[in-house]
């Protein structure tokens, strides 16, 4: 079963695309922070991860450019998650490693293609 990282602090985020996941028959681990999920992709190796932008503790950008710069994560893809327009935070975000973005309230056919061919891309490369 593909396992998916989420990484959010507002429950309600959480909740949501946790059971939009589980509904298409993914595996959900759930981290609230920037520290938490460094620690939880280094023990669990999800197949992608989904990063909300704005995170306590650790800024976002530097837990996308931790886990990049990482040999054991950097073929982990990952999506960044913002309530953003910001061109600026996008910059950013494919400067730290990410793979691609979603603006939130997030479209979930979009959620779904982009999980799909991430995940898709990273079967080829493992």
């Amino acid at each position: 079963m593909t396992k998916i990282i989420v990484v959010d602090d507002v429950l309600s985020n959480v909740q949501l695309l946790e059971a939009r996941l589980k509904a298409e028959y993914y595996a959900v681990i759930v981290a609230h922070d920037g520290k938490e999920a460094i620690d939880l992709v280094a023990k669990q190796q999800p197949d992608i991860i989904l990063l909300n932008i704005t995170m306590p503790k650790i800024n976002d950008f530097e837990v996308c450019r931790s886990l990049k710069s990482d040999p054991l994560t950097t073929h982990i893809p990952i999506i960044m998650l913002t309530a953003l327009h910001d061109p600026y935070g996008r910059v950013q975000g494919i400067n730290a490693g990410a793979d691609d973005f979603l603006t939130k309230p997030i479209d979930k056919t979009a959620l779904s293609a982009r999980i799909k061919s991430l995940i898709s891309l990273k079967m080829k490369i493992d």
